[in-house]
């Protein structure tokens, strides 16, 4: 039986960002057909307080019930090999479940996430973009930029972290991709403008997935 991670608490309206508890999370998949394809890999980096905790991280590999695509193992390395001896998703969503209890998901182009997370848990997709903050719309707000950029380059992960000065170790290997996220939503918050001291409604507003 499927059980939704708990949500987060219901935030009172002026509650700052950092009282609130978050997981970035980042899936590799066996592509982007939502109605078929599945994850192969996750990796989740809390954040509370205003920094994030690489002691409570996770990575893990699953092995999926579809051989991944030829593109995708492109983009992520991980061959069907690579994940014969992982576990099903059945048993890896429970680590992933405990991970995202009461807190926010924290996501780079979150409908990928969002998607994958309805999936996996149910729920419906709504709720889960109520839940996610999609930290590239926080860095399309941090430049300055309408919402109509959203579709257009210059907005990528390792474009983003090489312009605040992230670094980027692993590109497309979930936990780094997750770290960096984590990492760019620290950055981002204290730079979005005419917002000295965002409030999480700010932060859910301008991040809404």
């Amino acid at each position: 039986m499927r059980r939704l991670p708990a949500p987060p608490a219901r935030a009172l309206g002026g509650m700052g960002w950092r009282e609130a508890e978050y997981a970035a999370l980042d899936f590799e998949t066996t592509g982007l057909d939502y109605a078929r394809d599945v994850v192969v890999s996750f990796g989740v980096v809390p954040v509370h307080g205003g920094r994030a905790i690489v002691a409570g991280s996770a990575h893990e590999l699953v092995r999926p019930a579809v051989e991944p695509s030829p593109r995708s193992q492109t983009v992520h390395l991980l061959r069907p090999k690579d994940l014969a001896d992982s576990p099903p998703i059945e048993v890896a969503r429970e680590r992933l479940r405990s991970l995202l209890e009461r807190r926010y998901v924290l996501a780079w182009f979150a409908e990928v996430e969002v998607r994958f997370l309805d999936r996996i848990f149910g729920g419906g997709v709504r709720a889960w973009r109520r839940r996610t903050i999609d930290v590239r719309n926080l860095a399309i707000a941090a430049a300055g930029k309408p919402a109509s950029v959203r579709a257009e380059p210059g907005f990528s992960l390792g474009a983003v972290a090489r312009r605040y000065g992230v670094p980027v170790a692993s590109p497309h290997e979930a936990y780094d991709d997750a770290l960096v996220t984590a990492q760019l939503f620290l950055v981002l918050v204290s730079k979005l403008p005419d917002l000295a001291a965002p409030t999480l409604r700010d932060i859910l507003r301008l991040g809404r997935a």
